[in-house]
């Protein structure tokens, strides 16, 4: 049976990212859960989570491009700039035509202004570090949070569809990419105010929501028993190379030996029957040394 290896969760809204660790935690009977990327509370759909062995791929994980739905909602900005905040500024909303479709030229133009390369003030509300402190906890005190622009890359929006006062489109980009602040400004570049409604997480790298679970299918146990099964994280690990190994390099591996590279590669993903066992670099030619080794659970059997 695996005990080891990555799982996708469809997240509901209301939830903190850690929250669905805890509930993974309890069907695998195990504290060695962790997750390739946050997802603010409010949002919902796919959660990346690593249990036992595999939490040591968790940095090797490629978790972009990032996909959101998003709803975008137009007459006032919020606190958080997201539906859970204070107003803190109104203004008219695009003509209901302006939002019809992104063939429009105003928003056709304002989209362009958050496409690419930008520099993104982060919403106050975030977990960035101010003097050692979270931004969303200074903001919570009532203070003022004034957030340096970080870059980030929006490769895309799609149109998905309009009301009135609302957009609903497909955002694809890189990670740490702020939604809600996207939200904020495409309210702005439309002269108007804007926040995110709804979010959703669509995919993340490989890793699709069609593919995830609910959480209640994770009841007590239902990793640890198989009734819930556990995925191999090689999919996630993306352009790698991969070494089979046989019994001799698998003894090399339990004594930190380096071993033959017979594919080409810098880095890559050593097997042992199909299973991820470390995480090597490529050194001196043709020599695998690993640097992350995941021998336990399964992969020693």
């Amino acid at each position: 049976m695996i005990t080891s290896g990555l799982l996708f969760v469809d997240k509901p809204a209301g939830m903190t990212s850690h929250d669905v660790v805890s509930v993974v935690r309890r069907a695998a009977r195990s504290k060695r859960v962790g997750h390739a990327g946050t997802l603010d509370p409010f949002a919902t759909g796919l959660l990346v989570l690593a249990v036992n062995s595999a939490t040591r791929l968790l940095p090797h994980v490629v978790g972009e491009p990032k996909v959101y739905d998003a709803v975008i909602r137009f007459g006032h900005e919020t606190d958080t700039d997201d539906r859970t905040g204070e107003v803190t500024r109104e203004a008219m909303g695009p003509a209901a035509e302006v939002l019809a479709e992104c063939a429009t030229t105003p928003l056709r133009e304002a989209i362009a202004t958050l496409t690419g390369h930008l520099a993104q003030v982060p919403p106050a509300f975030s977990a960035k570090h101010v003097n050692g402190e979270r931004a969303y906890a200074i903001a919570r005190r009532g203070d003022v949070v004034e957030l340096p622009p970080v870059d980030v890359l929006v490769m895309g929006w799609e149109w998905l569809a309009s009301t009135s006062d609302a957009l609903t489109v497909r955002i694809t980009c890189g990670g740490g990419t702020y939604i809600r602040a996207l939200a904020r400004d495409l309210g702005r570049a439309l002269g108007s105010a804007a926040h995110c409604e709804s979010l959703r997480r669509v995919a993340s790298g490989a890793a699709h929501v069609a593919d995830a679970i609910t959480l209640e299918q994770l009841e007590p146990g239902s990793i640890l028993d198989g009734r819930v099964l556990l995925r191999p994280p090689l999919s996630a690990l993306g352009a790698i190379a991969h070494e089979s190994l046989d019994e001799a390099g698998l003894a090399a591996l339990r004594v930190g030996r380096r071993i033959p590279a017979t594919t080409p590669g810098d880095r890559g993903a050593l097997l042992w029957q199909d299973t991820v066992v470390a995480i090597a670099e490529r050194v001196a030619g043709d020599w695998w040394q690993p640097r992350v080794v995941m021998l336990g659970d399964e992969a020693a059997s």
